[in-house]
């Protein structure tokens, strides 16, 4: 069955992306572009970069823009995907949700709208097993985005490898954080990954950091050639 990828850019629909992989043919990814920063559907820093993500991949790319309305965007997301299903055959749709029951049911009630299989490959998994998978793998996976209590200046622009996953996991059993970011408390992006057929280099990045928040922008980069 040909499937579409939700795709924000970050670890977790790039992880799904990669195990989707495994038994289905991805035909493209679909990204949501929110003016709404504070968005309770769509991963919003660097979430441009998809473009030079789908790239690297060699996938083509469906784009939609929102104003991050609450409920109100999920009729942007169902234009999205109608438009992959139109476009590209799709049979199914494959997504990055591991706990929010917000996302999943809203995602699956479009999917029965439009007739299309919803396929969650991460739904339920062990947080700091997929992360330690993740880098065992050889995704290389930058924070983007910090929104929670311990989570400092520090982490942006981090690449997340074990060392990294030992502090999130300490950070999770003194503030009961979520060491994946499922409640918001990080955001990622992706620079490269066991599918991707060039990696991405960052050429010029910047800082934004108030009030215990974050991000790190991704201001230029370019694809190289893998080793």
């Amino acid at each position: 069955m040909k499937f579409a990828v939700l795709y924000s850019g970050g670890k977790d629909s790039n992880y799904a992306m990669y195990k989707a992989m495994e038994n289905n043919e991805i035909v493209c990814i679909i990204s949501v572009f929110s003016k709404n920063k504070e968005s309770y559907m769509f991963h919003t820093p660097n979430i441009e970069l998809v473009r030079l993500q789908a790239m690297a991949i060699e996938t083509n790319v469906v784009e939609k823009e929102t104003d991050g309305v609450k409920e109100e965007e999920l009729v942007d997301l169902k234009d999205a995907i109608a438009k992959a299903k139109e476009k590209f055959g799709i049979g199914g749709i494959v997504t990055g949700a591991l706990k929010s029951d917000y996302q999943a049911t809203r995602i699956q009630k479009i999917c029965d709208d439009l007739n299309l299989e919803c396929f969650n490959p991460l739904w339920h998994i062990d947080e700091e097993k997929f992360l330690r998978d993740m880098v065992k793998e050889g995704f290389e996976v930058i924070i983007s985005g910090v929104f929670a209590d311990g989570l400092g200046k520090d982490f942006l622009g981090k690449i997340i490898d074990n060392n990294v996953i030992d502090s999130l996991v300490k950070l999770r059993d003194k503030f009961n954080i979520s060491p994946a970011g499922e409640g918001g408390e990080i955001e990622t992006t992706v620079l490269d990954a066991p599918f991707f057929k060039r990696k991405i280099d960052i050429l010029d990045s910047e800082i934004k950091f108030q009030d215990g928040c974050g991000v790190f922008l991704i201001k230029n980069a370019k694809l190289s050639n893998k080793n």
